[in-house]
């Protein structure tokens, strides 16, 4: 007796909600447990899963997010300026800089010294601290010693002076063709790179022609 009004309440609610219901009862001596699962209950498990899918969604697109923004960050220059960063490898590698460059994430310097060697010395982008140096096995000694025969601008003041342009992600010597001396490449603000010549006796900076006739 006590079964059959539990089915029949449940099936009342049911047609007044206008869902579906399943009723499972189980009789004792005196007392009956039921458990009563409604549409409204299977809408709320589907609902709660998708919820879970849509945070998962959030998550893996935050953590792609992040990823992103690191990687931005490493190959950002730091809070070495790359004068600066001549400068602490020159005083660890006595000798004549003749390149820098901001390479994946450090800045690396080029430095000659004595004779025909050549070292190349990481520095940190944001302490200046020298990570590592070591000897390079270069063989055109002879050709950046002649660029520099009559240059009167280092390394560092080349930097200096190409920094009144953008930050200086690059200085280079160009021991090439009659055009030798410094040059440079710059990064705006917005990203935009531009790269510039230094002239190694005034460190006038002027634009690389080159680099003007590719942005026509």
């Amino acid at each position: 007796m006590k079964r059959n009004i539990v089915i029949a309440v449940v099936t009342a609610a049911a047609l007044v909600g206008g869902g579906t219901a399943t009723a499972l009862a189980v009789a004792g001596d005196d007392d009956t447990a039921s458990v009563t699962r409604t549409d409204d209950d299977r809408d709320e498990r589907d609902d709660r899963g998708e919820d879970r899918s849509d945070d998962g969604d959030d998550r893996a697109e935050g953590g792609s997010d992040d990823r992103d923004d690191d990687a931005a960050r490493a190959a950002a220059p730091g809070e070495v300026t790359a004068a600066e960063a001549i400068a602490a490898a020159l005083k660890h590698t006595p000798g004549t800089a003749v390149s820098a460059e901001l390479d994946d994430g450090f800045w690396e310097i080029d430095v000659l010294g004595r004779g025909d060697t050549w070292h190349s010395v990481r520095i940190d982008p944001d302490s200046g601290k020298v990570l590592d140096a070591q000897k390079d096995d270069e063989d055109d000694a002879a050709e950046a010693r002649a660029a520099l025969k009559n240059a009167t601008v280092t390394a560092e003041q080349a930097a200096k002076a190409a920094a009144s342009q953008g930050t200086v992600v690059s200085v280079d010597l160009d021991d090439d063709g009659d055009d030798r001396g410094w040059e440079a490449e710059t990064r705006a603000s917005g990203g935009d790179e531009r790269d510039w010549n230094v002239d190694p006796r005034t460190a006038s900076v002027t634009a690389d022609r080159d680099d003007d006739s590719d942005d026509d």
